[in-house]
């Protein structure tokens, strides 16, 4: 198992020790540092991450204020300096909090909970899905229901989206980023500010577009690596 991280001081020293620290567990994937809470929201944005190392006190937005902005959380491991902000942080449902100066050891025993709970959220994952593989959506006057299996891709049109399914196209009042909260990371992902797809539905890729029953669907630059992460680790499972 494999778990992408960020770490985030704006302390130059604290962060190179928990790079270092980093560095020498096998499964932990360093994807980026940072030293402000600003740069991590942008990066989320558009990035996913399976843990963040998290500094509190910093300069703009705290690591507290940032937890409260996500609207879905990695697994965090707090580090700071002041023991006050225990509470608030496991208010927020961190996985540990780790008081500075910190050994590897403690680290690692931080990491080791992080990987556990991580596992079990996976199991919880696969559990839930195959207890429901659908979704309800509103279409006019009807509520109807779609499927993952039947979904090709979806399409942004302003407020309205229009899910393409082998059957039929369902159009619905709603945005981009609700539809992709319900749909399940390990099969659909977003390849433009227009398109979400079906992994399983991709027929092929030709340089910057996706084909999917006919249809040639443009990759955005701003999703580009990630499509490609993405089609990637499918390919190796």
């Amino acid at each position: 198992m494999t778990i992408k991280c960020i770490a985030v001081d704006d302390e130059p020293l604290a962060l190179d020790i928990i790079k270092d620290y980093i560095s020498q567990v096998p499964f932990l994937k360093l994807m980026k540092t940072f030293n402000d809470g600003i740069s991590v929201l942008e990066y989320l944005a558009t990035n996913s991450v399976d843990l963040i190392f998290l500094d509190i006190e910093m300069g703009g937005l705290s690591g507290t204020q940032l937890l409260k902005t996500l609207q879905k959380k990695p697994r965090v491991i707090m580090t700071t300096a002041y023991r006050n902000y225990a509470v608030d942080a496991f208010d927020l449902d961190v996985t540990d909090y780790l008081l500075k100066p910190f050994s590897f050891e403690r680290f690692l025993k931080a990491v080791e909970k992080s990987c556990n709970s991580l596992k079990e959220g996976q199991n919880d994952h696969v559990q839930s899905g195959s207890d429901k593989d659908y979704f309800f959506v509103k279409s006019g006057y009807k509520i109807l229901k779609v499927n993952y299996d039947d979904i090709l891709y979806i399409e942004g049109l302003s407020e309205y989206i229009i899910i393409k399914t082998k059957a039929v196209n369902i159009i619905t009042l709603q945005s981009f980023k609700n539809i992709e909260k319900t749909l399940p990371e390990s099969r659909f992902i977003r390849i433009h500010k227009s398109y979400l797809v079906s992994l399983s539905k991709i027929d092929s890729v030709e340089g910057q577009n996706v084909n999917i029953a006919n249809k040639q669907l443009p990759i955005g630059n701003k999703y580009k690596k990630r499509f490609f992460e993405a089609i990637s680790l499918k390919e190796k499972k």
